[in-house]
């Protein structure tokens, strides 16, 4: 492709941040795709000059809960065209929501009509997780092989929530139909009778207030979870991901487990870097604001989940937006009765999933840009099997791009926002940094603060094998089932 073409696009004068490298130069776009990286371009159809500006990846949020019941029944406040208006503002390009199967739901039903609520109403690109309720025969035979070859390549379970959890036996059979069908398995890891019988003492001695979720969601529950998660997964030898990791020990056992070859892979979320459990002890129910699963935790948790994503233990950074209102259709489903265990458990974070990592990551010498890319774009499209189309700059990519304001200074209002949530946990901060301007395939989606998309103008994107799966498949590590199952037949 040469460079005197006649580009629809281009982004001039910028400096350019991958995964692995920065450096000065324009960039070319054509049919929605980058066809030209270099310097002194020749002008496009439309041009825009970066010049002063970061131009990154378009970040991808691989967990966020969109117009989703949640397993109390609760729906979110923000369906897909709120969800992903909110994103594109805060320099998310793409996203994957949960369809999420209930007990006695069918999965190509429950797919079905998540794409056409997304089909709809959504503004930049999104593909799907699913979450698996129910692993029973058809599931793992019919339903899961089909959704997987139709590009829905990660698999949600959860080890806690009574009308959600699988017990470990199903876990396994979970593990051994990713492990053949080639997908990644993300797991919520809690321990969910060590919440249950903390749960029940407190209620009994009438300790209900916000503050107390935290106390039932002892961070040993976590780790404890997360050692089983792994050893499951060490015992089939499959990858997983542990997502919205919030422990300092739950970190230390994914860090040493990785030390020892384990194909465990883990996420966290901003909420693990800005908030703690003080959060929670709000007058009346305002700490019901702050209550999701896991809870924040503390300082010492902060540095860890820092440390974490520095040295690649957690390597993906997600929003788990998970968006209630703070009322009787979110929060506090029993208005001022409202205990701990009546509330919808999640806070929101799309829009300002990466200002926020960027102003106390990348602005304070934290992580580098290149960090800050991996984390927020470019391991996300790995780790799901978005690349290489998606989560980087390069010649062939789909043209996501965000031309961040390093200058700018903004002080959180949740009124700035784009979600219907009503409120932002992160109300008051001020943050360096700024995306300004926001492409999604060559269109310029957001610019002057004002969105340039119609509903219903995102794509669907299939998804590929994930990396992990494909390591595993081109490599010669046997777990147990498969030692024992060679010396059997020998």
């Amino acid at each position: 492709m040469t460079s005197d073409m006649p580009f629809d696009l281009t982004v001039r004068n910028g400096r350019i941040s991958t995964d692995t490298e920065t450096f000065e130069a324009d960039i070319g776009i054509k049919d929605g795709v980058i066809v030209a990286i270099e310097k002194n371009l020749s002008p496009g159809r439309e041009d825009i000059d970066a010049a002063g500006r970061w131009v990154l990846p378009g970040g991808i949020d691989s967990h966020v809960h969109v117009e989703q019941l949640s397993g109390m029944g609760v729906m979110c406040a923000d369906d897909f065209h709120s969800a992903t208006v909110s994103a594109v503002f805060g320099g998310t390009t793409t996203i994957i929501p949960f369809a999420a199967q209930h007990r006695g739901m069918k999965i190509p039903e429950v797919i079905a009509d998540y794409a056409k609520l997304a089909r709809e109403k959504a503004v930049i690109d999104y593909g799907f997780h699913l979450i698996l309720a129910n692993p029973d025969e058809t599931a793992l035979t019919v339903d899961l092989p089909e959704a997987i070859r139709n590009g829905i390549t990660s698999l949600k379970v959860y080890m806690t929530y009574d009308k959600l959890k699988l017990d470990d036996y199903q876990l396994l059979d979970v593990l051994e139909l990713a492990d053949r069908e080639g997908a990644l398995v993300m797991l919520h890891a809690e321990n969910h009778d060590m919440i249950r019988w903390l749960a029940q003492r407190l209620i009994e001695r009438g300790l209900k207030a916000p503050k107390f979720h935290g106390v039932a969601h002892d961070p040993l529950a976590e780790t404890e979870a997360t050692f089983r998660a792994v050893s499951l997964s060490r015992l089939l030898d499959v990858p997983v991901l542990i997502v919205h990791v919030a422990g300092q020990e739950t970190v230390k056992v994914i860090r040493d487990a990785r030390a020892l070859g384990a194909q465990v892979h883990a996420e966290s979320c901003p909420q693990y870097l800005f908030l703690t459990a003080d959060d929670l002890d709000q007058p009346g129910l305002e700490g019901a604001k702050f209550c999701c699963s896991p809870p924040p935790r503390d300082g010492a948790s902060q540095e860890a989940v820092w440390e974490g994503l520095k040295d690649g233990t957690l390597g993906v950074f997600s929003s788990d937006h998970a968006p209630y209102r703070f009322d009787k259709t979110g929060k506090l489903p029993k208005g001022e009765q409202t205990g701990f265990k009546d509330m919808a458990n999640g806070v929101p974070g799309i829009e300002l999933r990466m200002p926020l990592l960027f102003s106390e990551g990348v602005m304070t010498g934290r992580i580098s840009i290149e960090q800050f890319v991996a984390l927020t774009s470019t391991n996300h499209a790995r780790m799901y099997g978005l690349a290489p189309k998606k989560g980087t700059i390069a010649i062939g990519a789909d043209a996501d791009l965000a031309l961040w304001n390093p200058a700018r200074e903004t002080t959180v209002t949740w009124s700035m926002l784009h979600d219907n949530v009503g409120y932002t946990p992160y109300e008051g901060r001020t943050l360096r940094g700024w995306p300004e301007v926001v492409l999604s395939r060559g269109r310029v989606v957001v610019k002057d603060n004002t969105l340039n998309a119609e509903r219903g103008s995102g794509r669907y994107v299939p998804r590929g094998k994930p990396e992990p799966m494909q390591r595993k498949a081109a490599g010669t590590s046997q777990g147990a089932l498969s030692a024992w199952t060679k010396g059997m037949t020998a």
